[in-house]
């Protein structure tokens, strides 16, 4: 499913979310700052969370994409530092 959307998108809307919302900005941020390992089992308990509530698809998909190291790279730069 993941490959069904670009890297690209992924961030595009992940940026649109947090510049309308500063706590998603700030969860995101955090989550980006993370060692991959650790963003990795952060990111499986978030996942096995949402499913657990029923969340939509394209929720769970923006959540694996937030794994790949370059999406994760690029959303930390353009969201800069917290603050």
């Amino acid at each position: 499913m993941l490959e069904a959307i670009s890297q690209d998108d992924y961030v595009a809307t992940m940026l649109q979310v947090a510049e309308r919302d500063a706590s998603i900005a700030r969860v995101l941020r955090e989550i980006c700052g993370l060692e991959a390992a650790v963003r990795a089992g952060v990111l499986e308990l978030v996942g096995a969370h949402l499913r657990a509530q029923g969340a939509r698809a394209e929720v769970l998909e923006c959540v694996e994409a937030l794994r790949r190291d370059e999406v994760a790279r690029r959303l930390a730069e353009r969201l800069g530092p917290s603050g």
